[in-house]
């Protein structure tokens, strides 16, 4: 099978030096960062008619005065965890659950597409990682994965290609302009839900009835 342009060391992504993130960087003030997100879901209104992000939700991992960094959690691409084990060669423990196996990877975000990087449950160091609160974690090494393989990795996790990405006040701008709603996140829909009752559930825990808020932008 042709490899996979998934690297091995799935770097941290480093929003101080990865230019993709801010492209606009000359152009907001630093004075911009106002709040925090992290441990937020970012929620597309269904106005929003963007390709890649209506209809995402996205779970902040990141979010300082060099911008923010999140993963889009319920856009499943057509690749699954063994697939992706295959590419990355790494070999599946005898055993391992079914369930595991057919996991579908996530598309997270337009930013470094090509690399894999991890939304889990906290437990065991990995080499690359940030702890979001004490029930999510983000790793970018492969060691979680290696984790995953042997049978051993987080209890819960999502897997996905690529992660979302915003300058320093370009989310906050986009906020300000009705793009999206923020609440703040459960891991409940994060990792137990069906992929295609995240967007619903993300709405509720606003306390707002999805039919309602879709029938409010058709009359926009």
């Amino acid at each position: 099978m042709k490899k996979s342009k998934i690297d091995k060391t799935l770097p941290v992504p480093g929003m101080s030096q990865d230019e993709a993130l801010r492209p606009d960087e000359g152009k907001v003030a630093a004075s911009a960062f106002t709040l925090n997100l992290a441990n937020h879901f970012l929620i597309a209104m269904p106005s929003m008619q963007d390709p890649i992000f209506g209809g995402t939700v996205v779970y902040i991992c990141e979010h300082n005065d060099k911008g923010v960094l999140g993963v889009v959690i319920n856009k499943p691409t057509d690749m699954t965890m063994e697939v992706l084990f295959e590419r990355i060669d790494l070999k599946l423990a005898d055993g391992l659950r079914t369930t595991v196996v057919n996991e579908p990877i996530m598309f997270g975000g337009p930013v470094q597409d090509d690399r894999g990087f991890v939304l889990h449950t906290p437990g065991a160091r990995y080499s690359s990682s940030l702890t979001v609160t004490e029930d999510v974690a983000f790793t970018t090494s492969i060691d979680v994965l290696e984790a995953v393989a042997n049978g051993d990795g987080p209890q819960r996790l999502l897997v996905s290609i690529g992660y979302a990405g915003w300058s320093p006040g370009q989310l906050e701008d986009e906020i300000g302009r009705n793009g999206w709603l923020t609440v703040g996140a459960d891991a409940r829909v994060l990792f137990d839900l069906p992929i295609e009752e995240r967007y619903n559930a993300a709405i509720k825990l606003l306390g707002i009835d999805p039919m309602m808020l879709a029938s409010e932008a058709g009359h926009a």
